[in-house]
């Protein structure tokens, strides 16, 4: 399944916003950061990437635009998160690997009715006439995750909102760190300060001190980034 197989691969990470590297939302450069490179990258990146793979093996897929759920209620703006829906035989299907902790496989886009990926449960309902949400279900409970419409968007739609989530402080990229990878048996995320293992066994949890983050990156994610030299009077 490449989905899966993408999720195992490649980790949600915002590590460039924080060493000072511009995001480039053009194709070739993608390719070369995470392929090449071996790294990962948030949303707009990811997505996009997996999208031209996608068409490249001659899926109809086409990109989306989605509007996360806010923990106080509402939803964030349009463009917030780049999504793909995939088209196969007459049905459609929401395919998302930058979404972090997420489905691992698509979910069919069919409102009320609930689909599993062996790991969780969600369901996509209408939200209005030209919404629908995608759901996460846990003991019954139903968790909004975002809220998306069905028209193709270009990818130079979302540029606007990928420099906002690189330079402003009301951006929850900015405030911290995040790099996540799902693994056989659950997933591992590195922040900040801390390293969180999630298994079928439960979760691991180890605190450390920021200035040893790029230690723990490298041990459990392969990643090896420089400090750009910081500017006077500037922050990273």
């Amino acid at each position: 399944m490449l989905q899966k197989a993408h999720l195992k691969a490649i980790p949600f990470e915002n590590l460039d916003i924080h060493y000072g590297r511009e995001i480039s939302l053009e194709i070739g450069r993608l390719f070369e950061k995470i392929v090449v490179s071996e790294r990962g990258g948030f949303c707009y990146e990811l997505n996009s990437l997996f999208h031209a793979l996608l068409q490249k093996l001659g899926f109809m897929a086409r990109i989306i635009s989605a509007r996360v759920a806010k923990e106080n209620g509402g939803f964030s703006p349009e463009y917030d998160h780049l999504a793909i829906v995939v088209s196969i035989n007459g049905l459609n299907y929401l395919v998302d690997v930058g979404f972090g902790h997420f489905a691992i496989k698509p979910l069919l886009i069919r409102p009320g009715v609930r689909s599993s990926d062996g790991i969780g449960e969600f369901q996509i309902m209408e939200f209005d006439r030209n919404y629908l949400e995608v759901s996460r279900v846990e003991d019954e409970v139903v968790i909004p995750e975002y809220m998306f419409s069905m028209v193709e968007r270009k990818l130079t739609e979302f540029q606007n909102m990928c420099d906002y989530h690189q330079k402003s402080a009301d951006s929850h990229f900015t405030r911290k760190k995040v790099v996540s990878i799902l693994t056989d048996d659950g997933r591992i995320t590195l922040t900040n300060t801390q390293l969180k293992i999630s298994g079928l066994q439960g979760s691991q949890i180890e605190n450390f001190g920021e200035d040893e983050f790029e230690k723990y990156l490298e041990r459990y994610f392969g990643i090896r980034i420089k400090r750009k030299p910081v500017e006077q009077g500037s922050t990273v």
